[in-house]
């Protein structure tokens, strides 16, 4: 298939299903957007390069790619300009970055690192292109990620936001969006996409070591959970996605909750102390975010909450130059 003028008549069910997805979901990647897209040369960022530029004519994009070089192995160097030689030859712009392995040691600097230089790209296709429009920044993440990422975040001790879907949509910077489009299939689903159309995948080495926590669920948690319960990973995407559900629901409610306890004066204390200690909690968190953009630990708001709860009256210093203030009625902070 993968020598053949690829048209819509001839369209894998891959390239149908993601068709459907972003009709369905018009916002994801708007029509005329220019996009850059995140190419690791792995199976899922390979699918996902693929698929969306055999439709990016129908949608009228504009299209480059940029590849990060963590340098964790030896022939890293030489994927990228394989990479670079199969984006040329399908005439895609192709730009990559190179890190200093001993600056991303770690699976959490490496991904900081990543979305740093991919935000600097498209600041750099704004900039020269003096462009009023968004770039739309594309990863190829799964349903398989989805899952890994619940396991991680659950074993760590994450709260509901951390146990929720990742995010199709979100905005990183001032017109920057990061989308990720093939969430609607799995790894397997990608695996098969490659096999059958034929496209060259530049496996990372590191992808078996581990010792990289991800891997590691990747590899051995989820294959044996798939054993007991066959069928869990797409149990997990759907339990993930009702979290996801509540807790949109949860922050809905906690602004209605917010504003009714808020007025001109303050947080009304009567108000906020008739709830439970969670929900008094969410609602000094959400006051402290008009202040200041530092978070607050959950450990100091519950001992917050519980002190305007047990005293008529106090104060307690948040951070340098802030102190939240309380009387028997009205909550409020000062800058001290």
């Amino acid at each position: 298939m993968s020598h053949k003028k690829l048209t819509q008549k001839n369209w894998s069910s891959w390239h149908h299903q993601l068709h459907k997805e972003l009709l369905t979901k018009k916002i994801l990647i708007p029509k005329g957007s220019n996009i850059l897209i995140s190419v690791s040369g792995g199976q899922d960022s390979m699918t996902l390069l693929t698929l969306i530029n055999d439709l990016k004519k129908l949608h009228n994009w504009s299209i480059s790619v940029w590849h990060g070089d963590h340098q964790w192995h030896e022939k890293s160097s030489l994927y990228a300009l394989e990479l670079k030689d199969y984006c040329e030859d399908k005439n895609i712009s192709f730009t990559f970055d190179q890190a200093n392995k001993e600056s991303i040691s770690s699976e959490e600097k490496a991904r900081e690192w990543r979305y740093k230089k991919l935000c600097e790209r498209a600041k750099t296709l704004l900039n020269t292109n003096h462009q009023k429009h968004n770039i739309y920044l594309l990863t190829g993440h799964t349903s398989s990620d989805n899952a890994e990422t619940f396991i991680l975040n659950l074993s760590r001790g994450s709260n509901f936001a951390g146990l929720s879907n990742i995010e199709s949509k979100r905005l990183l910077e001032n017109q920057i969006f990061l989308i990720r489009p093939i969430l609607i299939f799995s790894r397997e689903d990608t695996k098969q996409f490659c096999n059958d159309m034929k496209i060259p995948v530049w496996e990372d080495p590191t992808n078996s070591d581990l010792k990289l926590k991800r891997n590691l669920v990747r590899k051995k948690i989820i294959p044996t959970l798939e054993v007991i319960y066959p069928g869990c990973s797409e149990r997990i995407n759907n339990f993930s996605q009702k979290m996801s559900n509540y807790n949109n629901e949860r922050n809905d409610l906690s602004e209605l909750a917010y504003l009714y306890c808020k007025d001109v004066k303050g947080i009304n204390r009567n108000l906020l102390n008739s709830m439970c200690i969670e929900a008094r909690c969410t609602i000094l968190n959400r006051f402290l975010k008009e202040i200041s953009a530092k978070q607050c630990s959950s450990k100091n708001l519950t001992k917050l909450a519980t002190s305007i709860y047990e005293k008529n009256k106090g104060q307690i210093n948040l951070q340098e130059f802030l102190k939240i203030v309380w009387n028997k009625n009205y909550i409020n902070f000062e800058k001290s």
